[in-house]
């Protein structure tokens, strides 16, 4: 199974990209952006908000993640935990970075076919295989943490993930409009399609990964793999 390749024990630390220096700059997952830098105590009770928020889902499913349920479980005040994070949607999605930390510094740095080192062809088919099983493992934590399209489009995560693939995509078909093909392959990967194929189709996820190879080499022009 090529997922067994992408999946990283540790997050090792964020080497510089070996893309050419005209092409776009990955983003750093994080805070959104209009969260501003967090003074220490303030980093300390949002780990702490977030490790509640973990005991529940662990316990009660997503569904038992509410502001207030995280509030009394970190036995702090409900307003503390909407000033850190918005709204549901932004702890949900909070709760996410972790893994996408670690998705990226698995593409940044990691070994190939899904790190450095390999064709630009063949890192984009890794790379959505990666994107697919980790999606499936958290898959209702992501559908809950989904927001409204221009939220879910702008977010630093999605962005991270949408640039890698247009600088994938710009090495292969350097005379495309990568930025738009970015998004037709990153459809692909959308949690809700996942969720419908494999829960209400009930494809299985080879037939998922087969899938996404095949979108790739017909998007490129390459010839499928033996």
């Amino acid at each position: 199974m090529l997922y067994a390749v992408f999946m990283s024990s540790a997050l090792p630390p964020f080497p510089k990209s070996e893309e050419p220096v005209d092409t776009p700059q990955l983003l750093e997952v994080g805070p959104a952006p209009d969260e501003p830098c967090l003074r220490a105590d303030a980093a300390r009770n949002r780990a702490k908000l977030l490790q509640a928020a973990a005991r529940l889902i662990a316990e009660h499913g997503v569904s038992g993640v509410t502001m207030e349920a995280v509030a009394s479980a970190a036995q702090v005040g409900k307003g503390t935990v909407f000033r850190r994070f918005g709204d549901r949607t932004g702890l949900l999605m909070a709760l996410l970075d972790h893994s996408d930390k670690e998705l990226q510094a698995d593409f940044l740095g990691g070994p190939p076919p899904l790190g450095p080192g390999a064709p630009p062809l063949e890192r984009l088919r890794a790379f959505g295989v990666a994107v697919l099983y980790r999606s499936a493992e958290r898959l209702d934590l992501q559908l809950a943490a989904q927001s409204e399209p221009t939220r879910r489009f702008s977010h630093p995560a999605f962005l991270a993930l949408r640039t890698h693939v247009t600088v994938l995509l710009r090495q292969i078909l350097p005379d495309a409009d990568c930025e738009l093909l970015s998004l037709t392959l990153m459809a692909y990967l959308d949690p809700a399609l996942i969720s419908h194929l494999t829960r209400q189709c009930g494809m299985p996820m080879e037939r998922l990964e087969a899938g996404w190879t095949d979108l790739v080499d017909r998007v490129t022009g390459a010839a499928r793999p033996a």
